[in-house]
């Protein structure tokens, strides 16, 4: 039992470590006239699930009406998967069709009554951290053995994809790394042969040039 235990300890800590990175939570302030965007890498076919709300700037009071945003999710190809118009609350979730960075940018809307500045609360939340965990274990009324190792499954699909996603993206910026050493190469000789062939040419025209005025 005890070697169980000393087993199942740092899996667990690399679950948790895997979920906290899989799940921003943050709090943040957008000036008016400006927008703050929050970028997140997401790998294909990777579901993502987001909820988002503006902070009452003064607790136990309604908040004011003016405080309200406009929330555009797009993808790395410029694709929109959420779009929210004066508001102060919303949620979204998709399935990645690409990988790469995703972006869910917030500003404040133009009017008269618009503040000066804006408190946002976001919640992301990709991969594993998605998953509603809750609702799966209720739905299929398993073991909680059997729901932990569900989970922990789960968790080392995802570490696994991550890891040829990360080997992927290595081997295009070993690949870009190549492309930009051959072309540095490339400059580099060319300017090494038109700094001669100058250096050549000034030679000759001081040559010429003496000889024609009889100094040579």
């Amino acid at each position: 039992m005890a070697a169980m235990s000393d087993s199942v300890g740092p899996l667990a800590l690399l679950t948790l470590a895997l979920t906290f990175s899989l799940s921003n939570s943050m709090q943040f302030e957008i000036h008016s006239g400006h927008t703050k965007c929050i970028s997140e890498d997401i790998k294909t076919n990777a579901m993502s699930v987001g909820k988002y709300s503006v902070v009452n700037p003064h607790e136990g009071n309604p908040k004011p009406d003016s405080h309200k945003v406009i929330v555009k999710v797009s993808s790395p190809h410029g694709n929109v998967y959420h779009f929210g118009d004066h508001v102060d609350s919303g949620s979204y979730a998709f399935t990645a069709s690409e990988a790469g960075d995703y972006t869910a940018c917030f500003w404040i809307p133009d009017g008269k009554n618009a503040p000066p500045v804006v408190t946002v609360e976001l919640e992301w939340r990709t991969g594993v951290a998605a998953k509603d965990w809750s609702k799966i274990a209720k739905k299929g009324q398993i073991e909680v053995m059997e729901f932990e190792l569900k989970r922990l499954y789960d968790t080392v699909l995802s570490i696994h994809d991550e890891m040829f996603y990360l080997r992927e993206r290595e081997e295009e910026m070993q690949d870009l790394n190549k492309a930009t050493n051959t072309k540095m190469f490339t400059f580099s000789f060319l300017s090494i042969a038109v700094c001669l062939s100058v250096a050549g040419l000034q030679i000759w025209h001081l040559k010429t040039f003496f000889e024609r005025k009889k100094l040579l």
